[in-house]
Parts: structure tokens; sequence; C-alpha cells
């Protein structure tokens, strides 16, 4: 049996390839998310989970983790954009919506993953460069992701036997990325514009991307957000 995986968001685009990828790298791979992939496969352990009701995410993946020896990697990549308008455009609840999935929903597996003494060798949070950019309409998004990266730095003191890194993975092709190139009005929100002249890589791409990352991280201080463009 080879090493143990847990991804979150793995119902389609990024969080698929990503259990795509670990399998062919002989890893045995728990994910969850509210959908299963179109994924059979003896080392791949799915269930379901909708990581945006945060009250249920201890009861529901301790039991499944159970028997779980170890885990190798966590990569937390389930998320959502939320509407890009103007902040004070978007609901207070539609606000708190992003925060739960982006932020709160980690914060609870991480202390799942605590609680029951894991200790992954490497933790990705998958993170974005708008946690930086702050650009027109990405409030709730931005704010989401910037909190995910002090989330992690604030835990890394906690799992001091592993790397964890707040991981900007690029522009990917994802349900998210084509919402923003058809629905969102570049003269109103110019960040549309740029992220449409821009490379947009696949998710089996970016999953690539991201495991090799893996092999490198041991280099960068744990707690720390890296975009893996600028490497």
């Amino acid at each position: 049996m080879g090493k143990n995986i847990l991804i979150t968001g793995v119902s389609s685009g990024l969080g698929e390839a990503l259990v795509r990828h670990y399998l062919d790298k002989g890893f045995c791979v728990y994910g969850t998310g509210r959908h299963k992939p179109q994924i059979e496969d003896a080392n791949f352990h799915f269930h379901p989970c909708d990581l945006s009701d945060t009250k249920q995410i201890q009861t529901t993946l301790t039991p499944f983790l159970l028997g779980v020896e170890s885990l190798h990697t966590v990569i937390l990549n389930a998320g959502m954009l939320g509407e890009v308008v103007a902040p004070f455009q978007m609901p207070l609840a539609e606000f708190k919506a992003v925060f739960e999935l982006n932020v709160w929903a980690n914060k609870e597996i991480l202390d799942l993953l605590h609680a029951q003494n894991f200790a992954p060798y490497t933790l990705l949070a998958i993170s974005s460069g708008a946690a930086k950019n702050g650009s027109k309409g990405w409030a709730a998004y931005s704010v989401s992701k910037a909190g995910l990266n002090m989330l992690v730095k604030s835990y890394a003191h906690y799992f001091p036997g592993t790397k964890m890194i707040a991981l900007a993975p690029g522009v990917i092709k994802t349900p998210m990325v084509e919402y923003i190139i058809n629905d969102v009005d570049e003269q109103s929100f110019p960040s549309a514009a740029r992220l449409k002249e821009g490379y947009i890589q696949s998710p089996k791409e970016a999953a690539k991307n991201i495991y090799n990352f893996t092999l490198e991280a041991d280099a960068f201080e744990s707690g720390s957000f890296v975009d893996i463009r600028q490497l």
C-alpha cells in the first residue's frame, strides 16, 4: 500500500485531478466532497461531506479516517469564490458563506487532525494570489483567502513535524474561472480582463505542479504563503 493522502473538494476540477495524479503516483487517496468523482480505484476511498456545513465535519470525517494509521500529505482544496460584486452589494450572509468554506471548514479539519494526532509530512491549503491582490469585486474571496493564509501560519506552531504551506496554484480552468470569464463584466471589474489575457492551466497540469511543489516544500518555512507562479 502506498502513502496515505487526504484531499478535500474532490468532486470535480482541481480536486478530482489531484486524486487522479496521486493515485498514479502510488498513493492511497482519502477524498471528501459533495459528490464522488467518476474514479474507480481500489486505492481511492471517498466519503461524502458538505464542508460548508462546518458543524458536521468532525463527526463525519473522524469515522472516515478511523483505522488510517498515518497521513503523509493533506491538501485542503475545497473552496468557493462567491459573487464578484462590490462588497456593499454582497449581503453579509453570502460573505459569511464564503468564509464558512474557505476558512472555518479548514479550521475544523485542522482541529480534527490535531485531536487525532495526525502529523502529515506536508499539508497544503489551496490559497490564491487574491489574498494579497485585493482586486476590485473580489472582497469575500480575497479576505477569506487572506484569513486562510493566517490560519495556516497560526496552526503551523502546533504541527511541529508538518510542513504547512498556504499555496496559490495559479489560474486553473474550473467552474469558478469560467464564471469569471463568461459572466463578470470586464469594464466594471478589470481583473476579469487580466485573467482572460493570462495563462489558464488545466486541472491536470495544476495537479502535477502541486505535486512537484511538495517535493521541494522543505525549502520553505512552515506557515508560509507561496505563490507557485513566482517560483
